[in-house]
C-alpha cells in the first residue's frame, strides 16, 4: 500500500509559506482580479442614476444586474461545469426580469430607453 505525501510541508496548517506562483486563482494578492464587479459599480451608478443620491432605483438595479450577468456569462463560457454559478446567473436574470416588468408597468418610456441603452431584447 502506498502512502500519500502532501504537496507542501505546511499543507495541513493552511500556510502557503510564500511558495505560491504569482497569479494563482486563489491568491489573496491585491492585484488579483476577482469575480466582484465593485470596480465598475460607481461608473454604472453614475450613468444610470435618476437623481443625485440615487443608488437603488429600478434603472440602476437593472444596469448593475446586467453587468454582473454579462461578467458571469463570460465566466461560464470557460468554466462550463460550474453549476453553482449557473444557478446564481439564473437567479440574477430572474431578478432583472422582475425589475424590468415593474419598470414596464410603471414607466414605459424609461423601460424602452433602458432596453436600448443596455442592448437587451424584448
Amino acid at each position: 500500500m502506498r502512502t500519500v505525501t502532501p504537496a507542501h510541508p505546511d499543507y495541513h496548517s493552511g500556510e502557503a509559506g510564500g511558495t505560491e506562483p504569482e497569479g494563482v486563482p486563489y491568491s489573496r494578492e491585491s492585484n488579483h482580479k476577482t469575480m466582484s464587479t465593485t470596480v465598475v459599480k460607481p461608473t454604472i451608478i453614475a450613468e444610470y442614476k435618476t437623481h443625485e443620491k440615487d443608488t437603488g432605483s429600478s434603472e440602476v438595479q437593472v444596469a448593475l444586474l446586467t453587468a454582473r450577468i454579462n461578467h458571469l456569462t463570460e465566466h461560464l463560457r470557460t468554466h462550463r461545469k460550474d453549476f453553482h454559478s449557473r444557478r446564481g446567473l439564473l437567479q440574477m436574470a430572474s431578478r432583472r426580469r422582475k425589475l424590468l416588468d415593474y419598470l414596464k408597468k410603471h414607466n414605459l418610456p424609461k423601460y424602452n430607453e433602458l432596453l436600448q441603452k443596455l442592448n437587451l431584447r424584448k
